[in-house]
């Protein structure tokens, strides 16, 4: 445990970062994941998912969750599937 005031409340802010950014990355995987499914099941409700999910990834990029050459590449990848 660190003795140094400054790095006990650094430590302090990383955990709650952790947690915030673990709950967006976790929503990012449910929300593809959902979409994913509603692509393959020919749902008429897929390009609405995609949709959400693409929003989702656009908010991750602008909070510093994710990169955006990453971001770029997942909604390239939903964006094939659905037009498949």
């Amino acid at each position: 445990m660190a003795n140094i005031k400054s790095q006990i409340k650094r430590n302090r802010q990383t955990v709650k970062r952790n947690l915030a950014n673990r709950k967006v990355r976790s929503e990012l995987s449910t929300r593809t994941k959902k979409a994913n499914a509603a692509i393959a099941d020919g749902a008429d409700n897929a390009e609405e998912l995609v949709r959400e999910a693409m929003s989702r990834i656009d908010k991750a990029v602008a909070s510093g969750v994710m990169h955006k050459n990453k971001a770029a590449r997942k909604k390239s990848q939903l964006a094939r599937k659905l037009s498949a």
